[in-house]
């Protein structure tokens, strides 16, 4: 895989809501489940999480098949 770049894109197979974490997990090689868990704590305990999964969902793209 030389000479290619690592993107962060939506996912179109892993989604629950918009692919956000989905995508995310696939980019840093972890479980989605795990990603969308901290989000779910995050908005419990922190509350600004929905906020960045919302602007995650704008800018963003979607996974191209």
């Amino acid at each position: 895989m030389e000479g290619q770049t690592k993107r962060l894109y939506r996912s179109r197979t892993e989604r629950k809501i918009a692919g956000v974490c989905g995508g995310l997990g696939e980019y840093f090689g972890v479980d989605p489940t795990l990603i969308r868990l901290l989000f779910v704590l995050g908005l419990i305990f922190v509350g600004g999480t929905l906020l960045a999964y919302i602007i995650l969902m704008i800018v963003i793209p979607e996974e191209t098949l």
